[in-house]
């Protein structure tokens, strides 16, 4: 079996010398236009039915890394606690894990917050279990980078934005509790569906809205709701940690492939250096 992190190479041989020499020749002038590609390391992605923002999740992602996705399967039901508890079914994550297998990912995302939140933080390791269960050297989803995030910043009082349902966001504020950290503030958008489609704008409101002197850091929910080119500028106007869930996400991947973060976002580079989690600076 081939090492992801390396190239394969299959010699060819010209019967015909004038074409060996036309080929030596465009070597010798042109060679370094064929070192590439850039071999690639990979992240097997497990994403609820209705993901939408995969271009968003490949900002992510460094050069050398590929995003290998399956899905779970489609289920007639809106965003609500119901729908986080079909698409965390532990049979259909496994079955989305094996489809991703063959091409070798180093590790496999659950990438979904309500769905690795909705069920409490042993929910959350059952899930892990389940996908490393299949053969992949090493699992994270969604809410795990986020505890992992929150206890390696030692933040205990956050708050939350999510585009979902109050019940479902509670869910949320009880996987946070059972952490050890306090809920300070919430804002909750109360969408059954089409979360793709919210605007920055909206978005940015709310999580202005939800901040307070207390809290340590804002999380923002939801792997389908856009966030990327928020975090910057919000950043230095709250100076305080923006964490969100593909970012989280890509963060533990990229963690466990001994690979740098990229992309914005202050707290990553704190982890990465060590220094205090806040505030950030302008």
């Amino acid at each position: 079996m081939v090492n992801a992190r390396e190239q394969v190479s299959v010699m060819v041989t010209f019967r015909d010398p004038e074409k060996a020499q036309r080929w030596e020749d465009t070597i010798a002038e042109l060679g370094s236009a064929f070192t590439g590609p850039v071999a690639q390391r990979g992240i097997g992605v497990i994403a609820p039915f209705d993901l939408a923002l995969e271009r968003e999740l490949w900002r992510w992602a460094p050069i050398d890394v590929s995003l290998h996705l399956a899905r779970t399967p489609y289920e007639p039901v809106p965003v609500s606690l119901d729908m986080a508890r079909l698409v965390s079914d532990s049979e259909h994550v496994a079955a989305a894990t094996r489809d991703v297998l063959h091409v070798e990912p180093e590790v496999v995302a659950y990438l979904c917050s309500s769905g690795s939140f909705v069920n409490g933080v042993d929910g959350e390791r059952r899930l892990r279990e389940a996908i490393c269960a299949v053969g992949p050297p090493d699992a994270v989803t969604t809410s795990g980078a986020l505890a992992e995030v929150l206890r390696r910043l030692d933040l205990r009082r956050i708050a939350v934005i999510t585009p979902y349902v109050e019940d479902l966001t509670t869910k949320l504020h009880e996987f946070l509790a059972e952490l050890g950290v306090e809920t300070v503030a919430s804002e909750h958008l109360g969408l059954g569906g089409g979360i793709w489609k919210v605007c920055y704008r909206t978005i940015a409101e709310h999580i202005l809205r939800a901040d307070r002197p207390e809290a340590e850091a804002i999380f923002v929910s939801c792997t389908n709701l856009p966030t990327y080119d928020l975090i910057e500028p919000l950043e230095k106007v709250l100076r305080k940690p923006l964490l969100t869930a593909n970012q989280l996400t890509m963060w533990a991947c990229l963690e466990r492939m001994e690979l740098p973060m990229v992309g914005p976002g202050g707290w990553h580079r704190t982890i990465a250096t060590g220094a205090s989690a806040s505030p950030v600076a302008p």
